[in-house]
């Protein structure tokens, strides 16, 4: 007796495939703002990325129709930040109340990196800190969420966390035993969140450095 079998089929989430690829565009930015003087080869901005040499090359390819870039080259850092902020999108974050945030992230052993206004006290200690945003990689977030309400509670509270994936702490840093995302990521979160006079100042002085 023969059996017929049904063929498998492979169902793709055009919404999650869009999803990802708008991770890896803003990736690739990471990389090129971190690195604007450098002229990083096309691969090697893929592979610091995390992404696919063609998705690679196709941003590559925009951004320079766009005049921002030449090859790999940044050539307008300024406008290169507007347009990842244009982008990029508010991140849905958890709340969590926490009696001390920093002691609990310089005792924790997880992978994170401090933005806005936390990380934005660290760097330049312009604006009042009243709220501490996290992100975390994407697959430790029960791990995260262990911690948390071992040592406080959930909601409405002064820690948020972010999930992301692991490129997000390219660059990344430490000040005062903190981890802080690089500065153009502060940059573009703090346009995001809205803190203009900040987000120049900050940018000011990175222009500095990157010249």
């Amino acid at each position: 007796m023969r059996v017929r079998r049904t063929p498998e089929v492979c169902v793709v989430n055009p919404r999650k495939g869009f999803f990802m690829r708008g991770k890896a565009r803003e990736s690739i930015l990471r990389v090129l703002l971190n690195n604007p003087n450098e002229g990083l080869s096309k691969y090697r901005v893929a592979k610091l990325a995390g992404c696919s040499f063609p998705w690679a090359l196709e941003v590559l390819n925009e951004l320079q129709k766009k005049k921002l870039v030449k090859n790999t080259k940044v050539l307008n850092y300024k406008k290169l930040i507007e347009y990842w902020r244009k982008i990029h999108k508010k991140p849905t974050f958890w709340q969590y109340s926490v009696r001390d945030p920093f002691e609990l992230l310089k005792k924790t052993s997880l992978d994170y990196a401090l933005t806005t206004y936390a990380a934005e006290n660290l760097v330049q200690k312009y604006l009042f800190l009243h709220r501490v945003d996290v992100y975390i990689n994407e697959n430790d977030f029960k791990k995260w969420h262990k911690l948390l309400t071992k040592e406080g509670l959930v909601g409405g509270g002064n820690l948020r966390l972010i999930k992301e994936t692991d490129k997000v702490f390219y660059k990344s840093f430490e000040v005062k035993g903190l981890k802080v995302v690089s500065l153009p990521q502060l940059i573009v979160d703090l346009f995001v969140e809205g803190a203009m006079c900040v987000e120049a100042m900050l940018l000011k002085e990175w222009e500095k450095h990157v010249r």
